[in-house]
């Protein structure tokens, strides 16, 4: 299999200006741009999106037509809207930075380009899915899961701890996306909570068992599901994507969550800021705050079949209660530093 371009431009020189951004990836789906040309001290609510246009597009088309206040959106992946956003500085035009991890979130936390978020939304989700000093808050959750062909591999065979994907049974049979933000992430929290050294011979313990590389998560879905590969690292939502898609009767592919405490299990969120400069902008405010009421929360369950932040929206059926999932001992707020897992990653042969 071919292995994936290393860098984008934008994230190259990322590395080079700023070293904390430098494995900030994409998750899949970004799609284009569109250039902002209002400022924040205007009426509109100027957004960085790391999600999709084809995705969040419909969902500012309503927090607009709900409140009429204008969402003006730059779409692209989150590393180079985070890169974008420590180059602009306080010049930037945008009011809040739409991430897919928590890692990014953090990277523009710890370069001081957030303001504190308003009480109104502070604290509205669980402690363990936002920043501590306030400054960035979940929107949903996505957790990391063991995707694996039913046709081959039975329930009680799927590996219970990424750990034991080294094993020589799942030699070649197992798929991960190493340019992938989800996966940086996760391997991120493995080095968080189990250090380095153990995060680094796991890593060249995969690439000593012939892991397969893809680029996307839902790549590494559609090659469990025609049996290319009989296990693959992803995150839960895309078999819900596929599932919608071709039916669930139609799949090969399953999912399974690891043991309590494993890497494999860390819940991660896709997240928001409000840039510093905007701070006294209350539309940005009020666009956080929308995104956190119960009917957009279950316009994320419906459309993208995260887990909602909200404990009393109900996530999708089928899949644990969020309280019930307990990752890694790695909080989300301790994932910022995504360039010494590029390093490693580079340096164990997967970048």
């Amino acid at each position: 299999m071919s292995r994936p371009v290393r860098f984008t431009a934008a994230i190259a020189a990322a590395v080079i200006a700023l070293p904390i951004l430098a494995a900030c990836g994409t998750d899949d789906g970004a799609d284009g741009s569109t250039t902002p040309t209002a400022g924040p001290s205007g009426d509109a609510v100027v957004v960085y999106s790391g999600r999709s246009e084809s995705l969040v597009g419909p969902l500012f088309a309503e927090f607009t037509a709900q409140t009429g206040i204008e969402v003006q959106a730059r779409y692209g992946d989150t590393a180079e809207l985070a890169a974008q956003l420590i180059e602009e500085g306080d010049r930037t035009p945008a009011s809040v930075f739409f991430a897919q991890d928590a890692g990014a979130l953090g990277a523009i936390a710890a370069a001081g380009l957030f303001a504190p978020l308003p009480e109104s939304v502070a604290t509205t989700v669980p402690v363990n899915y936002r920043a501590t000093d306030g400054t960035w808050t979940g929107i949903t959750g996505r957790a990391r899961v063991i995707a694996y062909d039913a046709e081959q591999v039975s329930a009680d065979q799927v590996p219970t701890s990424v750990f034991e994907l080294t094993d020589p049974t799942w030699k070649g049979q197992v798929g991960i996306a190493p340019t992938n933000a989800s996966f940086q992430s996760f391997v991120t929290a493995m080095r968080v909570a189990q250090g380095d050294e153990i995060t680094r011979a796991w890593l060249e313990g995969l690439v000593a068992n012939d892991v397969q590389e893809f680029e996307k998560n839902g790549l590494i879905l559609d090659a469990v599901d025609t049996g290319q590969v009989q296990l693959g690292l992803i995150n839960h939502y895309y078999w819900y994507e596929k599932a919608e898609e071709v039916g669930a009767d139609a799949m090969r592919a399953q999912i399974a969550f690891t043991a309590p405490g494993d890497p494999g299990t860390l819940v991660n969120v896709a997240g928001v800021g409000i840039m510093a400069t905007a701070a006294n902008q209350p539309n940005a405010a009020a666009f956080i705050e929308w995104l956190l009421t119960p009917r957009t929360q279950e316009w994320f369950v419906a459309n993208t079949f995260e887990y909602p932040l909200l404990p009393e929206v109900a996530a999708v059926d089928g899949i644990p209660p969020l309280d019930t999932l307990r990752g890694p001992d790695a909080p989300l707020a301790e994932l910022a530093d995504l360039p010494g897992t590029l390093l490693m990653l580079e340096e164990v042969g997967l970048l």
